[in-house]
């Protein structure tokens, strides 16, 4: 098993994991209803992706 040589400051242990931060989902407005959705997929609330119907959702 590897053993590190010599020990890693604060500051060097803190700096390579300055990237490890977590990213915020990023969200696209519906082209039909204007509800924000993940992209690349259909919208929840209306059943529309690429301005196709996909699911035909029934309204009550």
């Amino acid at each position: 098993m590897a053993v590190p040589r010599n020990r890693s400051s604060n500051s060097k242990k803190n700096s390579r994991r300055a990237h490890h931060s977590k990213n915020p989902v990023s969200t696209q407005s519906c082209t039909n209803c204007g509800v924000l959705s993940l992209p690349h997929r259909m919208c929840v609330s209306c059943g529309f992706y690429k301005n196709k119907a996909v699911i035909q959702n029934e309204e009550v």
